[in-house]
């Protein structure tokens, strides 16, 4: 009896690691993008409690207040005005999606590629299409094109109407790092099916929610999540919010 309970013990113990080690493969995600298409910029959780979640991924701030990319454990903010600015624990955030980043597949590819066929290179290394990626894409860019948002006053237009007075940014000839995710057709609602990547240069100082790119001699890494955590929002904007519906072609129309 003693050495089955000796036996029972090192089986826990080793499930618990097993659960602790588990977590670094969860994609965490503050609301849904269904509410931010809808026009609910802000949100409850900060920067600060968002990073105990993860040390890579994006978002935006509240009242739409640009595009943030999180590299590294540092949280960073593209304003509409072009600049980089390092984010304040005490930012909070309507949307983003973190998670720790822990590199499952790395491939240095050489050749030229213009978005599209890196996301058809990305689909080739994949072991399936039905998980969530992480997806860090480091390298030379040759050109591309990003965009970011302007804060917003209440009361809130719905996305799709912000994003058609979006400013752009055009990019030669520069390193940089494409951070985002690959998430499945299924998570339509709450996050974004297929890719959603930005774009944040080397040397920290520009970037944004990537619409074109071409580039050559980059190295892809990929991160498999295999749990999902959504946190919802408490407040009476979501809670009272009608997200019965399909936004698809309005999510193509911002992301675009």
């Amino acid at each position: 009896m003693g050495r089955f309970r000796i036996g029972f013990c090192v089986i826990l113990v080793f499930t618990l690691v097993q659960a602790q080690v588990k977590r670094n493969d969860e994609l965490v995600q503050v609301s849904t993008i269904d509410a931010l298409l809808g026009g609910i910029y802000d949100g409850e959780v900060n920067i600060g409690q968002l990073l105990k979640s993860g040390n890579f991924g994006l978002g935006t701030f509240n009242s739409l207040d640009g595009e943030m990319v999180t590299l590294d454990g540092i949280c960073y903010q593209i304003k509409a005005d072009g600049n980089v600015y390092k984010v304040s624990s005490s930012l909070k955030t309507p949307f983003a999606a973190v998670t720790f980043f822990e590199t499952d597949i790395k491939v240095i590819c050489k050749d030229t590629l213009n978005l599209n066929q890196l996301q058809q290179k990305i689909d080739s290394l994949i072991p399936s299409p039905n998980y969530l990626y992480a997806i860090k894409v480091t390298g030379n860019i040759i050109s591309a094109t990003a965009r970011s948002v302007p804060a917003q006053k209440p009361p809130y237009k719905p996305l799709v109407d912000v994003t058609r007075e979006q400013p752009t940014f055009s990019f030669t000839n520069i390193k940089g790092t494409l951070a985002g995710f690959r998430c499945p057709q299924y998570v339509n609602g709450l996050n974004v099916p297929g890719y959603h990547l930005h774009l944040l240069t080397q040397d920290r100082k520009a970037g944004g929610h990537l619409l074109s790119l071409v580039a050559d001699s980059v190295t892809i890494e990929i991160d498999q999540s295999d749990s999902y955590r959504v946190i919802l929002p408490h407040d009476k904007e979501f809670s009272s919010a009608v997200l019965t519906g399909n936004k698809e072609e309005e999510l193509k129309k911002v992301e675009k």
